[in-house]
């Protein structure tokens, strides 16, 4: 098959590290998508919908090409967990994560711009996290400034000294791009992976 082009809709410098990972060449698009919640909508829900307008959006002006659209949202009993901004709200998440699981919906859209077809996948990873001392989450948060992550934590880096384990059936979905799902959808769609 013809090379297509790949688009991934994000900047995000932690996704476009994973998609390097399979040897691909591909561009990245800011998507635009505004990340509203709707009431009563699930973290399952929520997570593909933003993934599969992050896709759309981002391939808006490519009429012929593969878009990877992602999006993660991270739940503590029922309770979404966005990305802090500051560091007295990721001081607050991980008190509140602190002893208990932490599920995380990672959903990814693979749009074909050319046919409108959308190939998608949901994982779900669920971090468990070890009983947190105040300090422990001060120096963390000091040393990682984990600012911009769902759940206030990089499992990649220090964030993994956080919990007692982690359940998921692909760990590259837990940074925000699960490549083992991703690789199958390419293949679906015709590219070579690897």
């Amino acid at each position: 098959m013809t090379a297509r082009q790949l688009v991934l809709g994000s900047m995000s410098r932690y996704r476009a590290e994973l998609l390097r990972r399979l040897g691909v060449t591909f561009e990245m698009r800011a998507p635009g998508t505004i990340e509203n919640v709707i009431a009563g909508e699930t973290p399952v829900d929520r997570a593909m919908r933003l993934a599969s307008a992050k896709a759309a959006d981002a391939g808006a002006e490519y009429p012929d090409a593969l878009v990877i659209g992602s999006d993660q949202v991270a739940e503590l009993d029922g309770t979404l967990l966005d990305k802090p901004g500051s560091s007295e709200r990721a001081h607050a998440q991980l008190s509140a994560c602190s002893g208990h699981a932490v599920h995380f919906h990672t959903a990814l859209c693979l749009l074909d711009t050319r046919t409108g077809r959308p190939y998608t996948h949901i994982d779900l990873t669920r971090v468990h996290f070890r009983t947190l001392q105040a300090a422990e989450i001060t120096r963390y948060i000091e040393r990682e400034q984990p600012l911009d992550c769902a759940g206030s934590f990089k499992c990649e880096g220090l964030g993994i000294s956080l919990f007692e384990r982690i359940e998921n059936s692909d760990p590259t979905a837990l940074v925000g791009l699960p490549l083992i799902a991703l690789a199958r959808l390419l293949r679906n769609a015709g590219v070579d992976a690897p």
